[in-house]
């Protein structure tokens, strides 16, 4: 029988720079979609998931991503007492329980795979999950309970899976698959950042992986790769090499980079155009700044 998936790693060590002056003084996770920042996407999806244990590789200046999680008895209070029970339940999901999330430091900026290497003691000898949450997935069955599911059956590690132009490649780990075909796909190899017309396919990984134990003892002895960083691709790589098993899953639900402004404006209008009562109001001034560029032109 397979250990369970219980435990996840949140990379959110980042400064978060291309959002500056904004991120001068508030971490990039705590930035709003519509009305919920990054990092609640990322931890209702892990609760989805079967998450039990939250561990957050942080770095200096992240004091307000680690308060959001705390409790707060006066506001909680002051909503009680006017009587405002939906937004009191709203703000008790923000809750965690006492034990439930830890915080680790990342004191260098030295990539992906250091900042999971960093957790190592926290993980011990079972497979975990990493969740970025930069990458917010829009989808009816949350990403990373898809691949909890496909993990029970499959065992070894898994990463998330999505086709992009050929033209991007360069921006993600590429995949090299035995098969592109369906939604489960045996990877024979992983390339990080390859140069353009390198590719082994226009399989990229995203933000959600479940790692095997063994990954960490491969980022233990790493080097820096691409970009001068220890990549987690890398370590996984290295899993193949072995003859452990890796398998991509081409996941069901659309992908926003939320690390880049067009991306985070993006998932703003696509979150706030699900929301019943958004929508209409939205849709109708959408509508209009679009007639009013046309009659410009």
């Amino acid at each position: 029988m397979r250990n369970k998936v219980t435990k996840a790693i949140f990379p959110v060590a980042g400064l978060g720079t291309r959002f500056l002056p904004a991120t001068k003084s508030v971490p990039k996770e705590i930035l709003t979609l519509v009305d919920r920042p990054l990092i609640q996407y990322a931890i209702d999806e892990a609760r989805a998931a079967g998450i039990k244990e939250f561990i957050f590789v942080t770095s200096r200046g992240k004091g307000a991503l680690e308060d959001y999680f705390d409790h707060s008895p006066q506001l909680e209070s002051e909503l009680r007492r006017k009587g405002k029970k939906e937004l009191l339940k709203t703000l008790k999901e923000t809750n965690m329980d006492s034990g439930a999330i830890a915080y680790i430091r990342q004191h260098k900026a030295m990539g992906l795979g250091h900042a999971v290497w960093c957790a190592r003691r926290l993980i011990g000898n079972e497979p975990f999950a990493v969740i970025l949450p930069d990458d917010v997935i829009a989808a009816e069955k949350p990403c990373l309970k898809q691949m909890v599911e496909a993990y029970e059956e499959t065992g070894g590690s898994m990463v998330a899976a999505m086709e992009v132009p050929h033209d991007k490649t360069s921006s993600y780990g590429i995949l090299d698959v035995e098969q592109q075909f369906g939604n489960m796909l045996p990877v024979r190899g992983m390339v990080e950042k390859p140069a353009q017309g390198t590719e082994p396919s226009n399989l990229a990984v995203i933000g959600r992986y479940i790692l095997a134990p063994s990954v960490l003892n491969n980022l233990n002895k790493i080097k820096a790769g691409s970009g001068g960083e220890i990549q987690l691709t890398d370590a996984i790589a290295q899993e193949i090499a072995e003859g452990r098993r890796v398998n991509g899953l081409r996941f069901d639900g659309q992908r926003f980079d939320c690390g880049s402004k067009a991306g985070f404006l993006q998932a703003t209008i696509s979150f706030a155009l699900a929301r019943h009562d958004l929508r209409d109001e939205l849709f109708d001034y959408m509508n209009s700044v679009v007639a009013m560029d046309r009659a410009a032109q």
